[in-house]
């Protein structure tokens, strides 16, 4: 029997700033030189990366006071869209009923599901993972593991990642059987690793990452194609996702020049630090 949702909630999805902010008028100049302030919103796969760029960009540009803040990628759309944000932060495609929006492609990532770096099951076909997902499969002896519960660790409403995930598996998000949710792939990491019984799924550049810090976690293959970087880069790994950035109508000359910055060559090395995929190599 599945715990209450509510009585198991992680971490309520509430917005995230890593710098406070407001919206700007973006896009003034001093000297010929930009000058002016952006604020991002949603994401929380983007905004480490979309921070480590603003960094950058804010050195080059004295003048210019980037700030970025979480929530998710529904946030991003929505902000982007009323105004509140300049930019919006998401972590998959736009959808049909987004169409007024534009996507500028930053990175290219995927979604692994992870388990406890103990467990002794190497990988789930797509049926198992779904069997879990819906309750059907309660422990780990019914995959080939060990006699234990899984605990199933599910992603909050309105985050990308689980929009990608249902997707691929073919759920119905309220069909889902979870013991726990989560907001931020960082939660969901730090849950599984503490986690021996538990299973979910997150971006695989923040989980490659975090087990190649010796966070007790593994990635698990899908279809056969082993989770990472260079598969995701390859277009090979089946469950990959546009890391986006999302504007609304007439961009201001700040923003553009962000934006460009973004998909430029300038910053692969960050891109790739976070270990994401260029989108010089992802298209």
């Amino acid at each position: 029997m599945k715990h209450s949702l509510s009585s198991l909630l992680l971490a309520a999805v509430l917005p995230v700033a890593l710098v406070a902010c407001a919206p700007s008028e973006a896009g003034t100049t001093t000297d010929g030189g930009l000058s002016g302030k952006l604020t991002l919103t949603g994401s929380s796969t983007i905004a480490p990366l979309a921070l480590e760029i603003a960094k950058r960009f804010e050195e080059r540009h004295p003048d210019v006071r980037i700030d970025v803040q979480t929530g998710g990628s529904s946030r991003g759309i929505s902000d982007a869209r009323s105004g509140l944000a300049d930019i919006g932060m998401a972590s998959r495609r736009l959808k049909d009923g987004e169409i007024e929006l534009t996507a500028h492609a930053i990175a290219q990532d995927g979604v692994c599901m992870i388990l406890h770096a103990s467990n002794v099951v190497a990988s789930l076909t797509d049926d198992q993972v779904r069997a879990i997902y819906l309750g059907e499969i309660e422990n780990w002896s019914e995959v080939g593991g060990e006699d234990a519960p899984i605990t199933v660790v599910n992603k909050a409403a309105g985050r990308a990642t689980l929009e990608v995930f249902t997707k691929h598996f073919g759920l119905d998000e309220k069909e889902i059987q979870a013991d726990v949710i989560v907001g931020d792939n960082e939660q969901g990491i730090k849950t599984v690793a503490g986690n021996p019984d538990s299973i979910g799924y997150v971006s695989i550049g923040t989980a490659e990452y975090s087990a190649g810090s010796d966070v007790a976690i593994k990635l698990l293959p899908a279809n056969g194609i082993t989770a990472s970087t260079a598969s995701v880069g390859s277009g090979s790994f089946p469950i990959g996702r546009p890391l986006n950035l999302v504007t609304f109508g007439e961009v201001s000359k700040l923003q553009r020049a962000y934006i460009d910055f973004c998909r430029s060559a300038e910053v692969h090395d960050l891109v790739t630090g976070l270990y994401f995929v260029p989108v010089r190599t992802a298209q």
